[in-house]
């Protein structure tokens, strides 16, 4: 008869490299205690590794790079797909995925409509932050990004540079988005965000 161990290992194996798992996804072979135990045994044997408490992956190696441990982007939709959740990336987070800041942020704040939580990375922190349904109504991957980063950056303290750079990215939204998410921006950033709409 397989063992608990045998059967994580042969679900894992199935799977790309980097794909996360959590420990609720082994439930079927046993008690959460049995497969905590599990679990336990094959990081100290090197066959996965404990991303942070009950996040699990086998890390992919480049031969040049070394271990290519996942981002916390992937970390948090990874959550977002197991919660069922909507999420919203919020904060210096946001500036920095819109090219708007170089800083990388240690702490990477989203907002969700799933359960606050605090997923710790060793030197790195994802915090979901539990928010109203309206804050996470933008249908837009990129004008929900440009409300948050905007709202990150402050009323009038925005740059005519990081405007252009903004609008720029806003080309690639779809209108039908682009006009929704509008309506939902406070007046200051719809005054930004419909030139967007103006330049097409």
């Amino acid at each position: 008869m397989q063992s608990i161990d045998d059967k994580i290992i042969a679900k894992i194996k199935k799977a790309k490299k980097g794909t996360l798992y959590f420990a609720e996804d082994f439930l079927s072979y046993g008690t959460a205690k049995a497969v905590a135990k599990a679990l336990e045994r094959l990081e100290k044997k090197d066959v996965i590794e404990r991303i942070s408490r009950g996040i699990y992956s086998r890390i992919d190696v480049d031969p040049i790079i070394g271990p290519l441990r996942p981002s916390t982007e992937a970390i948090a939709e990874a959550i977002r797909r197991r919660d069922k959740a909507r999420i919203m990336l919020t904060g210096a987070a946001s500036l920095n995925a819109l090219g708007l800041s170089t800083q990388i942020p240690i702490n990477v704040v989203y907002l969700t409509d799933g359960a606050a939580r605090k997923i710790d990375l060793g030197k790195r922190k994802i915090l979901f932050k539990k928010a109203s349904p309206k804050n996470l109504s933008a249908i837009g991957e990129i004008s929900g990004l440009v409300i948050q980063a905007l709202k990150e950056i402050g009323k009038n303290k925005a740059t005519e540079q990081e405007i252009q750079l903004i609008l720029k990215h806003l080309e690639s939204e779809e209108p039908h988005r682009l006009e929704h998410d509008i309506r939902l921006a406070p007046e200051w950033i719809r005054i930004i965000m419909r030139k967007a709409l103006k330049s097409r």
